[in-house]
């Protein structure tokens, strides 16, 4: 049996390739929508992708199951379970509790394991070459390293009403039911990891095993003791922000995600050309520089993604396509960094991207405003914003900043002055560039503290240094 691990950096999810080197032939799970990692893997180790599935409605990346069923024939499998309410809008055959899809003599066995959300599978691994008994599990957002998949997210970003206290009483019982009946040398592989929004406190490792869990979990005292009204109070505190592009994910991974098919390079384009669509408003500038040389000057209306690699995380908190129609006209090294940064758009469904620039020459530029935290004091400004997580908030703040986090600013302009100056800060910068560029370009006066919470404590430590 051929078991491998696709993690993606950018979003901290991992998606699996389970083959049978015997018959030749694969299954993937949680594919990601740039699906030519796994056709590479699959030729590179002689097999055909056979099937694919997922192991849940996904909130933060948009599942590629249909994008890799097209390009490979592959037959797909989806949860049947969870109600009308979660029923996949594609063809595909449904898998309820206990019931199984074979690859050669290798056999994932469907585990109904609701919580995180209703219809949610998880997948038990049989090497039937081997032994007789499962034993890897597939977890999918169920149980992670050292957490649990939060059970919150359709009340923060799929129009739920208190749904999280049954999702955690569901992950409970999925707990107690499913996962601690199964024995302690099954080692767990998770779709996420350190990084990701959907858990409070994932652990960095790639898997772990249903015994360690047992014993050291957070959780696991709750479960040895019974203690369900515990146990939901405690997975319920203290969950992180949910990015506000969630809620278009669940949409469109339910309906089922517009297949792409085979994308062409992108090309370079004039920077004369640009220039005149940047003037006429028929274009969205990407500029992946880092966040001192965007001080430095930037593209008037421009987007911030300051960390490239983090493209698609940062892309979808500063763009979204069901509002804006312009395409994006990215900044890029050359060719293989340009589709590198399409590849990870399209993971969170930034589809629309009309080719690229290797520099900034020819195109207008204007610098950002910016100011320093000894002169924040005096700075006239109608509220001073920190885009941080709200338990970063909660943990300490500059006096009289309000909190909405980064990932949110677009979907939230209600909340904001509409006239007035605008000062905004994260921790180092670098979330702050992306928020700020947003709200900018959606007409905003915005005002970026530089250094952000870390250059204002540092001007707080001299102070006080300045002043014994």
């Amino acid at each position: 049996m051929l078991l491998e691990r696709i993690y993606d950096e950018d979003l901290s999810q991992a998606s699996y390739v389970v083959g049978c080197q015997g018959s030749g032939e694969a299954v993937v799970v949680d594919p990601r929508r740039d699906v030519g990692v796994y056709l590479g893997l699959a030729e590179r180790h002689g097999l055909a992708i056979v099937a694919v599935t997922e192991t849940h409605v996904h909130a933060d990346y948009l599942s590629g199951t249909r994008e890799l069923a097209a390009a490979t024939g592959a037959q797909v499998y989806l949860s049947g379970e969870g109600g009308a309410d979660w029923q996949y809008g594609f063809a595909g055959r449904r898998l309820h509790d206990g019931e199984a899809l074979t690859v050669g003599e290798v056999t994932l066995t469907a585990l109904h394991t609701p919580g995180h959300t209703p219809e949610h599978l998880s997948f038990l691994v049989t090497d039937g070459a081997f032994a007789g008994e499962a034993g890897y599990l597939l977890s999918g957002d169920f149980v992670f390293a050292g957490d649990l998949g939060r059970p919150d997210l359709l009340d923060e970003v799929a129009g739920g009403v208190e749904t999280r206290f049954a999702g955690a009483g569901q992950v409970f019982g999925s707990l107690r039911e499913k996962f601690l009946t199964l024995p302690d040398h099954v080692q767990v592989f998770p779709a996420h990891g350190a990084g990701s929004a959907c858990g409070k406190a994932l652990g960095a490792l790639p898997s772990t095993t249903v015994g360690y869990e047992r014993r050291y979990a957070w959780w696991a005292p709750y479960l040895a003791a019974g203690d369900q009204e515990g146990f939901v109070a405690e997975l319920l505190a203290g969950q992180p922000d949910a990015h506000a592009y969630f809620a278009r994910m669940k949409r469109q991974n339910l309906a089922g995600p517009v297949v792409l098919g085979r994308r062409a390079p992108l090309a370079e384009l004039a920077g004369e050309a640009v220039r005149a669509d940047l003037e006429a408003d028929r274009v969205t500038f990407v500029d992946t520089r880092s966040v001192g040389a965007v001080h430095a000057g930037t593209v008037p209306g421009s987007l911030s993604v300051p960390v490239p690699e983090r493209a698609a995380t940062y892309g979808a908190w500063a763009y979204d396509p069901e509002t804006d129609s312009r395409p994006l006209v990215l900044l890029a090294r050359g060719q293989d960094q340009a589709q590198d940064l399409w590849d990870h758009l399209v993971r969170v469904g930034v589809d629309d991207v009309v080719g690229y620039v290797s520099s900034l020459e020819g195109l207008p530029l204007v610098q950002p405003g910016t100011v320093c935290p000894a002169g924040l004091e005096g700075m006239e400004h109608a509220v001073l914003l920190d885009v941080r997580n709200r338990s970063e908030h909660a943990a300490g703040t500059i006096p009289g900043a309000e909190q909405l986090s980064a990932g949110r600013v677009l979907w939230h302009q209600d909340e904001l002055p509409a006239r007035g100056r605008i000062v905004t800060f994260c921790q180092s910068g670098v979330r702050n560039a992306v928020a700020s560029a947003a709200l900018r370009r959606a007409g905003f006066d915005v005002v970026e503290l530089e250094g952000s919470y870390d250059g204002w404590l540092q001007e707080q430590a001299r102070r006080r240094a300045a002043s014994s």
